[in-house]
């Protein structure tokens, strides 16, 4: 599916990425100045290690489960749920069955 067939029309989150053996997949789905909205597909035991970026970010897990620490605490996230990445502090992300999250990133 390219972008430009998005626009205007609706589609399921779910199909944006597929599921690869061992891979953290993602797509890129709209990028602008005030921010951007990447799919990811994370095959189960894949990882995010800790990092931080200068912006805040919202995670929608649309498939399966996952752990995700934020400010030191893991929260387990699953299917439906949502929490809120906030920007400079540390956060991971493992996958605990293979799940598929969107990426809402803020930068304005």
């Amino acid at each position: 599916m390219d972008n430009k067939d998005l626009v205007g029309a609706a589609f399921a989150a779910n199909e944006l990425v597929d599921y690869q053996d061992g891979s953290v997949v993602s797509r890129l789905v709209l990028k602008q100045k005030s921010g951007s909205v990447t799919a990811f597909a994370f095959d189960r035991g894949e990882e995010l290690s800790e990092h931080t970026v200068p912006h805040d970010a919202l995670v929608h897990v649309t498939d399966g489960e996952a752990e995700i620490s934020v400010l030191g605490a893991w929260h387990r996230v699953g299917s439906g749920q949502m929490i809120i990445l906030p920007g400079g502090e540390p956060h991971a992300v493992k996958a605990t069955t293979r799940f598929k999250m969107i990426l809402v990133m803020l930068t304005a």
